[in-house]
């Protein structure tokens, strides 16, 4: 019999103010709002207000807790500042990924991980499995609540919150803790659309009034709430990662092109010897982007051929992700392709409902935001 689906702190508000819900990792979430493009463009050009309070955080804690840590992900969390944050992949011994995460340092005896909501349950047993030291893992996903304030004004709007300018000189991936709208929370300066932007984290029971007075003070500068629809071509456009689609238990770092989050020069991590491996023999097929040339949107699961190919073809991959771009007016995905085999403007088919639509390999992220 299947769970029934869980709501966040904000579900009410979510309602109240339009979203339209929909199942989404275990939870009823809002999709959309006024429509995908117009909060998309609200976010490109003032700022976006998400709900993302089904994110996931563990706590670890003990004296080696950082050690744990750095040993548990890809990155150099030990190489951190207290105060900062890392992202990074997590990996089986196999190397390949079992998730996508944040990791704050707040010290040699305290760290959090955030997590993808899909991937709570695997990610905590993970997690426990593999505990080194004197370290105790602690779940608090069910009990706190979060929402990303994205966008070229979030922090001028954060400044308008009541206690908000304490937050306002954040650097690019920190985060402290201090009190909004007088409930303590989290801050960090992070993000999931390739905009400028925070991530807030209070405990469920204070959520709804940091919402609301986040949504007051942003309102006369156009704040407006955002759905997953939107926060999908978002992310698509800055090329980040979603789990599921892009990245999962089938492939590893080096493939996802996310080699820069792998750092060898820093001891030992889990999943490492295999990755050294994959390395020495080659990798055989990387992520890359796709700019449709033809009419036709690569979506999820689509086959992708060699160019002149029929539809019958044996694929040479498989689109991961897909979308009409906003900002740029096109239609882009991604996929992975053989390598070597295939560069930066190549061509190739996606295969869309039994007809083949020709596609070029672009550069990528998309879309920068501008300096």
């Amino acid at each position: 019999m299947d769970e029934p689906l869980r709501r966040t702190p904000l579900f009410e508000e979510m309602k109240k103010a339009g979203g339209k819900i929909v199942p989404f990792a275990g939870y009823e979430m809002p999709v959309q709002f006024a429509g995908i493009i117009e909060e998309h463009n609200t976010v490109r050009k003032a700022a976006g207000l998400l709900d993302v309070s089904h994110m996931c955080e563990f706590w670890l804690d003990g004296p080696d807790a950082l050690e744990y840590a750095h040993w548990l992900v890809t990155n150099d969390v030990k190489g951190l500042a207290d105060g900062q944050i890392c992202y990074t992949p997590m990996c089986t011994p196999e190397g390949v990924i079992v998730d996508d995460l944040l990791v704050y340092r707040y010290g040699e005896e305290r760290v959090l991980l955030v997590v993808n909501a899909a991937c709570h349950d695997k990610d905590l047993a993970h997690v426990r499995k593999y505990v080194r030291g004197e370290v105790t893992v602690t779940d608090k996903s069910y009990e706190t609540g979060q929402i990303a304030l994205q966008g070229p004004k979030a922090f001028e709007i954060v400044g308008r919150v009541p206690g908000g300018a304490a937050f306002t000189g954040l650097e690019f991936f920190h985060f402290q803790e201090g009190t909004l709208a007088g409930k303590p929370c989290l801050v960090s300066r992070t993000g999931y659309t390739a905009e400028d932007g925070v991530e807030i984290y209070a405990a469920n029971e204070d959520m709804v009034a940091v919402f609301r007075a986040v949504m007051e003070a942003g309102a006369p500068l156009g704040l407006t709430p955002i759905g997953l629809g939107a926060r999908d071509t978002l992310r698509l456009e800055g090329k980040l990662m979603l789990y599921g689609n892009d990245i999962d238990l089938t492939t590893t770092p080096l493939e996802a092109q996310l080699g820069w989050t792998v750092k060898w020069d820093v001891g030992d991590f889990n999943g490492r010897a295999a990755l050294v491996a994959q390395k020495e023999q080659g990798i055989k097929r990387r992520l890359l982007g796709l700019e449709m040339i033809g009419k036709g949107i690569a979506r999820h699961g689509y086959p992708v051929v060699a160019a002149g190919a029929g539809p019958e073809a044996q694929p040479i991959g498989q689109v991961t992700s897909g979308a009409p771009s906003p900002t740029l007016g096109k239609n882009i995905g991604l996929a992975y392709l053989p390598n070597p085999g295939y560069k930066v403007g190549d061509r190739v088919g996606v295969v869309i409902r039994g007809k083949v639509i020709e596609a070029a390999i672009v550069k990528t992220p998309f879309y920068k935001r501008p300096a």
